[in-house]
């Protein structure tokens, strides 16, 4: 039987996961749901984010889970009271793929891949008539862009402008990191022109430039440094501590844990300038520890072979204390000790949003209701990393991804439902 919603048109612009979870929501209310996107094929990110294992959840219990998106906590914690981590799992379940909890606590596909996963669930939605346009770049609206039951959409297309025309619309088009698969954050103006408030967007899950010295760019780039623990204050002066991994690179430093606390990095570095950050290179000594090792008589010894021997300090751990530290600093064996558990790293700036993760800033929850519509653009919802929130790395970003989605494409059924029932919808 055919639904009361079947007259209605909506277009999904951006075949992320947000968007495509929207165009599932629609489709099951039983509106023709039309999804656009530049790209020649749909969820290219999503593609990439799982190359190396597709870590699409977390397994952590939800009030950790929800401080991981820090100030936008309260407002990304009704979307994932909708559709959080259990219900992604079931919902994967019910595409035909299972998942595991990882030893970190990550839920990836048995697999461990994100293709099947995309193709299964192209296949549904388009047997749920779902209809796909490629190679359309949204450029902005109509002229009847303030008409409350209709929506006029222009597109770039391979063959020129095109122009739709639906009863609502629901924008996912990402942030503007990884631009080459679609998110380029071109979306922005045409939204500032019809006076919709967008943050300013900025990098996420990020590398910082630390400007080292050529030496130590060209020995030691694309070496790990683990363990260590970092250390900020961040600019309420709350200090902020977290073990794990990093990476050096050419510029400076990146990997999980300076993505774990890049949105902190960045602020102080906003705020002041500049962020320095201290490095714990013996996080398993305590300081005492450290000091006695350090200052034990070394004999013929050099003191490179002395940090190997006694504490394990060598490699790129011990060029970073070189880089940093004077050689008068280095030879005070006091003051090299202490530089061990606290090493002073400053960073500079951010590494280019085109080179980040995920994207921090875009339209702030305050200009959209509940549903995620825009408060002065009746029946235009948004979802997905277009909204001003951020998360680490580790399931957070998709999961909000998808809950946001299925937010937003059940609003705009909702929406419609309502404009039916005022006899505004034939």
């Amino acid at each position: 039987m055919r639904s009361s919603l079947d007259s209605a048109l909506v277009a999904v612009i951006g075949g992320g996961p947000a968007g495509l979870m929207a165009a599932e929501a629609l489709a099951r209310q039983g509106v023709q749901v039309d999804v656009y996107d530049a790209m020649p094929s749909v969820g290219r990110k999503f593609l990439m984010a799982g190359k190396g294992g597709m870590n699409i959840t977390h397994s952590e219990s939800r009030e950790p889970f929800l401080d991981r998106y820090g100030a936008r906590r309260e407002r990304i914690a009704p979307l994932l009271d909708v559709f959080g981590p259990d219900a992604l799992r079931a919902w994967l379940r019910d595409l035909g793929v299972d998942t595991f909890v990882g030893s970190s606590g990550r839920v990836f596909p048995t697999d461990m891949k994100a293709a099947p996963m995309l193709r299964a669930w192209l296949h549904r939605l388009r047997e749920t008539g779902v209809r796909f346009h490629m190679r359309h770049k949204w450029r902005g609206w109509g002229p009847d862009a303030d008409d409350a039951t209709a929506h006029t959409l222009r597109f770039e297309t391979p063959d020129g402008e095109h122009t739709v025309t639906c009863d609502a619309v629901v924008f996912a088009l990402g942030g503007a990191s990884w631009p080459r698969l679609g998110s380029d954050g071109a979306w922005v103006p045409p939204m500032a022109a019809h006076q919709v408030p967008v943050t300013p967007l900025r990098p996420a899950n990020c590398g910082f430039d630390a400007d080292w010295s050529p030496y130590l760019r060209e020995r030691f780039a694309g070496q790990p440094i683990k363990p260590v623990v970092i250390t900020l204050t961040d600019v309420d002066n709350k200090v902020h501590s977290r073990q794990g991994e990093i990476l050096l690179t050419e510029t400076g430093l990146e990997g999980s844990l300076i993505y774990a606390m890049s949105a902190t990095i960045r602020e102080r570095i906003l705020a002041d300038g500049e962020a320095t950050i201290e490095l714990d290179l013996a996080p398993g000594l305590t300081l005492e520890r450290v000091v006695a090792e350090v200052t034990r008589p070394r004999g013929s010894r050099s003191m490179a072979s002395h940090l190997h021997g006694r504490i394990g300090i060598g490699g790129v751990k011990l060029a970073l204390l070189h880089e940093i530290l004077s050689k008068e600093a280095f030879a005070d064996v006091h003051g090299l000790a202490h530089a061990i558990k606290a090493l002073p790293v400053r960073f500079t700036r951010a590494r280019p949003i085109a080179e980040a993760i995920s994207t921090a800033g875009g339209i702030p929850f305050e200009a959209l209701d509940a549903h995620l519509m825009i408060a002065r653009l009746p029946g235009v919802f948004c979802a997905g990393e277009m909204l001003d929130w951020e998360a680490p790395t580790g399931g957070y970003l998709l999961t909000a991804c998808f809950a946001s989605g299925l937010v937003a494409g059940t609003g705009a059924a909702a929406y419609l439902k309502a404009l039916k029932a005022r006899g505004a919808l034939a």
